[in-house]
C-alpha cells in the first residue's frame, strides 16, 4: 500500500465526519454561549445573593444525602441483580431502569401519590408516626434519589459483572460467609464502578428539577435548589440565571474530571 493510499485511509469518510460535526456543534455551541454570555463582572455578587446561596447550600447538602441513599441502597440492589437467579429480574432490571426514561414531573406525580398525605405510603406515615414528606427538605432527597438510583445501580451491577466470580468461589472455597465474601472480595473489587456510580447519582441528584419542584415545591431556603432558582431567576433576572447556569456547568467538568480515569480505560459506566 503506498503512502498515498494509507494517507487516504487514515481520514474519515466525509458523509460521516460532516454529521459527527453537526452533532459536535449541536452539543458544544449552547454550552460556549453560556460561557460567553456570562455576566463576569456581576458574577461574584450573582453567586452571594442570599437566594444563590441558599439553593446551592441546600442542593450540595441534599444531593449528597441522595448519593449516600443510593450507595446505601443502591449496592445491594445491584449485586442482587448481578449475583442471583430468581425469577422475575428481567422485569426488576426494568424497573429499575425506569426512572432513567420516565419524564421528571411524572416521577414527582408518583411520589406524591406514594408518599402524600393521602398517598399509598404516606397516609400511613402521616397516621402513624405524624410525618409529611411532600413539600420538605425530605421530600428534596427523596425525589433526587429517586431519579438518581438507577445510575448507581446500573454502573455497579456492570462492574458486578466484570469482576471475576472465581473470586467469590475461592474465598467460599476458604471457609468465608457470603457476608465476608461480598466485603472482602466482591465489593473491593467492584470499588471502581461503585465510585464512578456514585458521582455520577450525586451530579444526577445535583441537577434534578422536574420531579423535585412536583414533590417538594419552591420554598426559599426549604425546598429551592439550585435548578430551580436558575428557572425563576430566568424570568426576572437573566444575567443571574446565566451565573448559577454556569455553576451548575462547572460542576458537570468536575464531574467528567473525576470520571476520566474510567473513560480512559475503556471501562463502561
Amino acid at each position: 500500500m503506498s503512502s498515498e493510499d494509507a494517507l487516504r485511509q487514515s481520514w474519515p469518510p466525509l458523509r460521516l465526519t460532516a454529521p459527527a460535526l453537526v452533532a459536535l456543534g449541536f452539543l458544544v455551541i449552547p454550552l460556549v454561549a453560556v460561557v460567553l454570555r456570562v455576566p463576569w463582572s456581576s458574577f461574584v455578587s450573582d453567586l452571594a445573593s442570599t437566594g444563590a446561596r441558599n439553593a446551592l447550600w441546600l442542593s450540595l447538602v441534599t444531593s449528597s444525602i441522595s448519593a449516600g441513599l443510593c450507595l446505601l441502597f443502591g449496592v445491594p440492589l445491584a449485586w442482587l441483580l448481578a449475583r442471583t437467579q430468581f425469577r422475575g429480574r428481567s422485569l426488576l432490571r426494568a424497573a429499575v431502569t425506569l426512572p432513567l426514561v420516565l419524564p421528571p414531573v411524572v416521577g414527582g406525580v408518583a411520589l406524591l401519590l406514594a408518599f402524600g398525605r393521602e398517598g399509598l405510603i404516606g397516609r400511613w406515615l402521616d397516621t402513624w408516626f405524624g410525618v409529611t414528606i411532600p413539600f420538605t427538605a425530605a421530600a428534596v432527597v427523596l425525589a433526587q434519589t429517586f431519579v438518581a438510583l438507577p445510575f448507581l445501580v446500573i454502573s455497579v451491577e456492570g462492574a458486578f459483572r466484570a469482576s471475576d466470580e472465581r473470586y467469590d468461589d475461592a474465598a467460599a472455597t476458604l471457609g468465608a460467609s457470603r457476608w465476608l465474601t461480598f466485603r472482602r472480595v466482591t465489593l473491593p473489587l467492584a470499588m471502581p464502578g461503585v465510585f464512578s456510580g456514585a458521582v455520577l447519582s450525586w451530579a444526577r441528584a445535583l441537577g434534578e428539577f422536574g420531579a423535585t419542584i412536583t414533590f417538594a415545591g419552591n420554598f426559599p431556603g426549604t425546598t429551592r435548589t439550585m435548578p430551580t432558582e436558575v428557572y425563576l431567576a430566568l424570568n426576572s433576572d437573566p444575567g443571574s440565571a446565566i451565573a448559577l447556569s454556569m455553576v451548575l456547568i462547572l460542576v458537570s467538568i468536575v464531574v467528567l474530571s473525576l470520571l476520566r480515569e474510567r473513560w480512559l480505560t475503556g471501562v463502561s459506566v
